[in-house]
């Protein structure tokens, strides 16, 4: 059994869509980033390139990398979920922490599971996300941005 951690954190910026776990989340602004910066799928990934031994998300994606341009961030997943399967390696399962003030994702976290899972070709019951703010604290409490951290085991 294998284990990666995953971190990564966007500012908002004015003029672009809000877009967490594969899904647009209405909201004033959105996060800045030479994908779609979508913080959460991000985090995901580098815990997945982490626990297979395979560096983090800026090797595989560079953010000078025209290709990258906008991509949504769940072609990303998809591409980094087909190395896995290079490797034979297996997804057990998926825990992921949001930190933000707002907007609040309850609403919309059973359908950025359900996202992951079908790229992942993954049970939904497998992956978790989660929501917390930082109680008003630092620049996430200032809503400047969002932080999400992502934990995932794997198997050979």
């Amino acid at each position: 059994m294998r284990v990666g951690f995953g971190y990564d954190v966007h500012p908002f910026i004015m003029g672009r869509k809000l877009v967490l776990g594969g899904e647009i989340i209405p909201y004033s602004k959105g996060l800045s980033g030479h994908s779609d910066a979508d913080v959460l799928t991000h985090s995901l990934i580098d815990a997945l390139l982490g626990a297979a031994g395979e560096g983090d998300i800026g090797q595989h994606f560079p953010d000078d990398d025209e290709q990258y341009k906008n991509i949504s961030s769940l072609k990303l997943l998809k591409k980094t979920d087909g190395l896995l399967k290079r490797k034979k390696l297996m997804i057990n399962n998926i825990d992921i922490s949001v930190v933000l003030e707002e907007p609040r994702l309850s609403p919309y976290i059973l359908q950025m599971r359900k996202n992951i899972s079908k790229v992942l070709n993954l049970s939904v019951e497998k992956i978790n996300i989660k929501a917390t703010t930082s109680e008003k604290m630092g620049f996430v409490g200032r809503k400047e941005g969002i932080i999400a951290y992502c934990v995932v085991s794997i198997s050979d």
